[in-house]
């Protein structure tokens, strides 16, 4: 029989109401998740060690080591504090920190509904104290779990473009914005549950980082996905278009389950850009490996019957056999 217009006509629409109908399912699912976790309990305790700190003057400093001995290293002497309390640039900082971060609201909006979901998909989650602090701009520890307290580095937020991070390679300075504050924390309780590889392979590396992001995906659901990576919406773009030519490369050298150590500095570690030694080095975006992980996990838990908890301790060479991958064209 053939078909005529009026057939093409039904069978598309067909097909349409069907994928809308799917589509629906899946919205009114995720809505009705959402709905579940904002009923979740949650009291979130924050310290605000930086306005202690900047308010207080060197005949305070004994009140303050005995309240906050963790911030006091013994090894320091109390001339180092009192000269901190009175230091110029470091009354700058406060008072820039004081700026993008006037009161704990902001934190509260960020932290309060990134701990409902952590609850959600990890039952036994406990909350912890949220201190928050001025580091000297150590981007390299941003955030810091330790026990049952929570540190923050609000001086590391102040935003991308801020005078206080001239000097600091620009890979590093977009990721210091008020926005990257959630992103950050949730990358920090994530390795609390994440099973780490068993095995040096770069598939194994990749795969761990891959589960990092998918909790993103669902403990920041209104999170952009460039955000979750820590790439700018023009750096996520580039991924998108070249993850079918990145796939290739990975497979055709060889080096999903090479075990050499090089790989990490090439393609997951942040970095300006990948290394894949051609000239479309430069435009890339650095953590590819971390991307092309994520995208693997993802089609796992598409593809198959399985708990978040499940696949935190899942195997990798499992995980990637199972997870029916194809790269995007």
């Amino acid at each position: 029989m053939a078909l005529t217009n009026n057939n093409i006509f039904s069978i598309m629409k067909f097909y349409v109401l069907i994928l809308f109908g799917v589509l629906l399912f899946s919205c009114n699912n995720e809505s009705k998740v959402e709905k579940e976790i904002e009923k979740i309990p949650m009291n979130v305790e924050i310290i605000r060690f930086d306005k202690k700190f900047a308010d207080a003057t060197p005949a305070d400093l004994p009140k303050l080591k005995a309240e906050y001995p963790a911030f006091f290293p013994k090894q320091y002497s109390d001339s180092i504090w009192v000269e901190k309390l009175t230091d110029t640039l470091q009354k700058q900082l406060e008072d820039e920190v004081l700026k993008t971060f006037p009161k704990d609201e902001a934190l509260e909006e960020v932290l309060v509904p990134l701990f409902q979901h952590v609850k959600y998909y990890f039952p036994k989650f406990r909350t912890t104290v949220v201190v928050t602090t001025t580091s000297d701009v150590d981007y390299r520890n941003k955030v810091i779990l330790a026990d049952s307290i929570l540190v923050i580095g609000l001086d590391n937020y102040l935003g991308s473009g801020h005078r206080f991070y001239e000097g600091i390679d620009k890979y590093i300075t977009k990721e210091m914005k008020p926005s990257q504050l959630g992103p950050d924390v949730a990358e920090t309780y994530a390795r609390q549950y994440i099973k780490l590889p068993s095995e040096a392979s770069f598939l194994g590396q990749i795969l761990y980082f891959g589960k990092e992001l998918y909790l993103k995906d669902l403990w920041l659901p209104n999170i952009s996905d460039a955000e979750k990576i820590g790439y700018t919406e023009e750096e996520f773009k580039w991924a998108e278009e070249n993850e079918e030519y990145m796939w290739r490369y990975f497979v055709e050298n060889e080096l999903l389950y090479s075990t050499d150590p090089k790989l990490g500095a090439r393609f997951i570690n942040p970095a300006p850009f990948s290394k894949f030694y051609l000239e479309i080095d430069n435009e890339s975006p650095g953590m590819l490996g971390r991307y092309l992980g994520w995208k693997i996990v993802r089609a796992y838990m598409e593809n198959n019957k399985t708990t978040v908890q499940q696949l935190m301790v899942i195997d990798a060479d499992e995980l990637f056999k199972n997870s029916k991958y194809k790269p995007k064209k």
